[in-house]
């Protein structure tokens, strides 16, 4: 089972996988861990993360970032339509009325709506996991914003499923951060002491989100959370693109903003000067070459001045901190500590505002950028039945309250009930039990629409049909009732809440008609007994912006024939390479390495082709199918691939007659011994030792035939004998002789008496001049083990 955590962010995301014991955040093929939330469109494939990001310039129209921010939203949802002046791209409306995004595909317009987008953006990071674990990867845990809705939330879930990913739980920012900072710690106080509080402060490069959580050993539980969906990394980045917009204005008379390349290329350039005026207070210059009409622009910019021009956004920064502090009834000396993440959190006047609210130096002890997507791994990982995690309990909270309505028949009109307040623990269960004859519907709403940054405090609503239970083939359980019609049955309903996550506790309440609460009474002992008949109640759910199950299929299968679409330009792309790649490696080595393989005339000739060759890749064969590129290869190769294998013999037959000469010399020597006399070798038959002797003298006479005639032979010219030839005599050569000539030497029987003279004692002592290895008496005359008689193996044993 698959245990990886996905921190989708804004403009950045990050993997982490639980392995080895521990949590790893994992490189992508570029090795780097963070991924650009990028996703690119060209003729022919897409172009995800970083490749996606080196087109933002190029392919501005068709190159989409910051899309996270539309997730559950209507095209005609009034914060879209402020965000459109902004983009490089373009959006449309899908024919369901949420956001798409109008793009160029495949030489085709096309309208991708969010979910496809973020979904082609997870397929990029399904596999930097699936290539860092070796494995498939399906469950994973998901972070989200602590203030998407759930509109929102089930967003980014279909966009998983898209992608082919099994999303556990969706896990808020804020508390995968404090998963990732508790889990670890071994001082925290004990469950019955009083907890330690630390507030966690997230500024990322879309949203600022601040929480406050009470941590105790083996549990955390927040207490409560703020933010400001309108503060973030690229909004600092903005006050520096206008700055030098309206310097370029009045310095080049350019209008930047009417130029959507030169633009892009401006917000990148600021944004590398913000992080080099985090690091220095020094005036930094700001320089691009050829910005617009051929024109370079320069100018420069200091921290002061920078920190001026943002007194608004810095001013921003205290109220999400009041407001939690306020939240959880705390005074700044009850907080522990002060933990800050996220990418934008680098920004000094930020900390100086935030350690200045608190009254105490900010605690870094987090990965800024990598804390979220470590939490939700060790989320995943808590999920997961496959790996063993230290207890440790997550209580989590509601960010906004969230309430029930119906129509009530009593009252004539609308009754209503506060399910959740903001900040209730989640997760969480409450039954609501309703006694109803008639079909009735329940509506989960947002309470609270002013806290909300989303124009539609409408949740979705459960339809309730009583009437058709008769009709409708239902299994039922327990025996039949009696004198109690089916109308009388109760229909029970699960609340709402925030991000549709499966509740911990229960908490059950009864509610009439009116929408009173009521007290649930013991039955008397002497109320007669009723039998009950229970059936499943038929319940249509609509949720609102919900995607229908038929359009996520044909959202799935379509990425499945995107990514299908995808490598095949890749195997095109990568046989157009090999083409460009041995033109250049052979016209290189013809008047390198090969010069003294080819002959004047061939090289020339070859030298035309692999020019003529390159010439075509730039004219005709810049866009040829994949078969076209692998039948061109092969035809240079004709050509090229003899003088490679001249230049590779050359190489290796001289270690090739070294190695044949070896043998030679070796069985040579052995022959010579047997001749003589020699002990070792006395054994030996000496037939079979005139074939060794012949099989040497053949193998030396073969050897220096070939050396004679290699060495009259011109380099340009094949080969006397190939190195093939020479390994294979080698072979020959010593499965002749090797099998006669190490014959193991017959082993002499020793009368037991002359043993026992030989190996007893010597006047009655024990012989203490034994040699070291020999059988019987180690290196230092200790007693060994004797060897087993089965083939010198001693018995095994069983190692812990």
């Amino acid at each position: 089972m698959s245990v990886v955590g996905i921190d989708v962010g804004f403009q950045s995301c990050y993997v982490a996988v639980a392995r080895a014991g521990g949590i790893e955040t994992v490189a992508n093929e570029y090795s780097d861990r963070s991924t650009p939330a990028c996703v690119s469109f060209g003729p022919r494939n897409r172009s995800v993360g970083a490749a996606a990001k080196g087109q933002v310039v190029t392919n501005c129209k068709n190159t989409v970032q910051g899309f996270k921010r539309f997730h559950g939203r209507a095209f005609l949802d009034p914060y879209v339509q402020s965000a459109k002046s902004s983009l490089v791209y373009d959006l449309a409306q899908m024919p369901s009325g949420m956001t798409g995004i109008k793009v160029m595909y495949m030489e085709e317009e096309k309208v991708f709506s969010i979910e496809q987008v973020t979904a082609m953006l997870l397929t990029k990071l399904k596999e930097t996991a699936e290539t860092a674990m070796k494995k498939p990867v399906a469950d994973c845990v998901i972070s989200v914003p602590s203030f998407y809705t759930d509109a929102e939330r089930r967003s980014v879930i279909d966009a998983a499923q898209i992608a082919g990913l099994n999303c556990l739980r969706l896990m808020n920012d804020t508390t995968a951060v404090t998963l990732a900072y508790g889990i670890y710690k071994q001082d925290l106080p004990a469950p019955e002491e009083k907890p330690r509080n630390v507030v966690f402060v997230d500024l990322g490069h879309s949203g600022y989100q601040v929480s406050v959580c009470a941590f105790n050993k083996g549990k955390l539980k927040m207490l409560a959370s703020a933010f400001d969906a309108e503060l973030g990394g690229k909004d600092f980045d903005e006050v520096l693109v206008n700055h030098f917009c309206e310097e370029f204005r009045k310095k080049y008379k350019l209008d930047v903003k009417t130029k959507p390349r030169a633009l892009v290329r401006l917000y990148q350039e600021c944004e590398k000067l913000k992080k080099l005026m985090s690091a220095n207070s020094s005036d930094l210059p700001l320089n691009i070459e050829c910005f617009m009409n051929d024109i370079d622009v320069t100018g420069k910019l200091n921290r002061g001045h920078f920190e001026e021009m943002c007194a608004g956004l810095l001013a921003k920064v205290e109220a999400p901190l009041h407001s939690v502090m306020e939240q959880a009834k705390l005074k700044k000396e009850d907080i522990y500590a002060v933990e800050i993440v996220g990418g934008a959190s680098r920004i000094p006047a930020v900390k100086e505002r935030v350690s200045k609210f608190f009254g105490k130096e900010l605690s870094t002890t987090l990965n800024a950028d990598e804390a979220v997507a470590r939490g939700c791994a060790l989320q995943c990982a808590i999920l997961s039945p496959a790996f063993k995690v230290r207890e440790f309990s997550i209580t989590d909270v509601v960010h906004y309250p969230i309430s029930l309505k119906w129509n009530s028949a009593a009252e004539e009109g609308l009754s209503d009930c506060e399910v959740f307040p903001r900040n209730h623990a989640a997760p969480f269960s409450k039954v609501l039990t309703f006694y109803r004859r008639e079909p009735f519907s329940l509506e989960a709403y947002y309470n609270n629409p002013k806290e909300l940054p989303y124009p539609d405090p409408t949740i979705g609503t459960r339809t309730n049909s009583p009437e058709t239970l008769n009709a409708s083939n239902k299994s039922v359980h327990g025996p039949e009732s009696q004198g109690k019609g089916q109308d009388d049955q109760k229909a029970k309903g699960d609340g709402h809440k925030d991000d549709a996550d499966k509740k911990s506790e229960t908490e059950e309440m009864e509610t009439s008609e009116d929408g009173k609460q009521e007290k649930n009474h013991a039955p008397s002992a002497k109320k007669p007994k009723v039998k009950t008949k229970t059936v499943e109640l038929p319940i249509e759910n609509s949720l609102r912006w919900q995607l229908t199950n038929d359009l996520v299929n044909l959202f799935m299968e379509n990425e499945g024939k995107m990514i299908m679409q995808d490598k095949l330009e890749k195997e095109r792309n990568d046989a157009k390479n090999n083409v460009e790649e041995y033109v250049y490696e052979m016209r290189d080595k013809l008047h390198g390495v090969l010069e003294k393989f080819v002959s004047e005339s061939d090289r020339d000739t070859f030298a035309l082709r692999l020019e003529d060759t390159e010439n075509w890749l730039y004219d005709d064969g810049e866009d040829q199918q994949k078969q076209v590129y692998i039948d061109k290869l092969a035809e240079l190769k004709k050509l090229g691939q003899p003088i490679q294998e001249r230049y590779i013999e050359a190489e290796e037959r001289p270690k090739a007659f070294d190695e044949l000469g070896r043998h030679i010399q070796q069985y040579m020597k052995i022959v010579e011994a047997y001749k003589t006399k020699e002990e070792q070798y006395e054994h030996l038959d000496e037939l079979e030792m005139l074939k060794v002797d012949k099989q040497v003298n053949d193998a030396m006479i073969w050897m220096n035939s070939k050396m004679n005639a290699q060495s009259k032979q011109n380099l340009t010219q094949e080969p006397a004998v190939k190195v093939q030839e020479i390994q294979a005599k080698t072979k020959e050569l010593y499965s002749a002789c090797n099998p006669i000539v190490s014959k193991p030497k017959p082993k002499v029987e020793i009368p037991k008496d002359e043993k026992e003279e030989q190996n007893g004692p010597i006047n009655g002592q024990e012989d203490t001049d034994a040699q070291p290895g020999s059988p019987e008496k180690g290196a230092a005359g200790s007693t060994v083990a004797p060897e087993s008689a089965e083939g010198n193996k001693l018995p095994e044993m069983d190692i812990d």
